[in-house]
Order: C-alpha cells, then structure tokens, then sequence
C-alpha cells in the first residue's frame, strides 16, 4: 500500500532530526548538499530538501539500517517516502 505524503513527510522529518543528532553523519550531509546548519530548520517543510534527506540516507545500507532499527521503522519506508516526496520521479545519477 503507498504511504501518504504526510506520512512520507514526517518520516523525512525523523530522518532529518536523526541526522542532526548524529555527529559524523551531519557534517558529511552538510558537506555534501551543501545545505547550512540554518537550512535545516529553514527548508524542513519543503518536500524537496526532505526528499534530499532521505536520498543522502539511503546512499549506505549501513545508515538506512541504523535509521530504521532506531525509529522502529520498515527498511523499505525511507525509499518509499522519497518517492512520494519527489513526486514519484527516481533520481539518476549519470
């Protein structure tokens, strides 16, 4: 069954704030969107910026585990959210 936006949102949201409470994760999503400490208060409501949250989670199995274990979550969930939070469409990379 599809999850719902609200829902693929707050999932983001718990991603977000999982990240913000890891200290070697955060500066690498940092680092590597180059969104500012104050964009992740800022831009949390925008589906894109949620959608590149989830993105950089699910880039290593090893996060997406760690994520899901600690939110009680389905490992397929994060994937399912961006999805919806990026209007269905998949991201390329090449």
């Amino acid at each position: 069954m599809p999850i719902s936006a609200e829902f693929a949102e707050t999932l983001a949201l718990k991603a977000l704030g999982w990240l913000v409470g890891n200290d070697e994760l955060l500066p690498v999503f940092l680092g590597s969107t180059g969104a500012s400490t104050d964009d992740l208060r800022d831009r949390a409501t925008e589906p894109e910026f949620l959608a590149s949250v989830l993105e950089f989670l699910m880039l290593d199995d090893s996060w997406v585990l760690a994520f899901c274990d600690a939110n009680a979550v389905p490992y397929d969930q994060p994937a399912q959210a961006r999805s919806v939070l990026s209007g269905g469409a998949d991201v390329h990379w090449t």
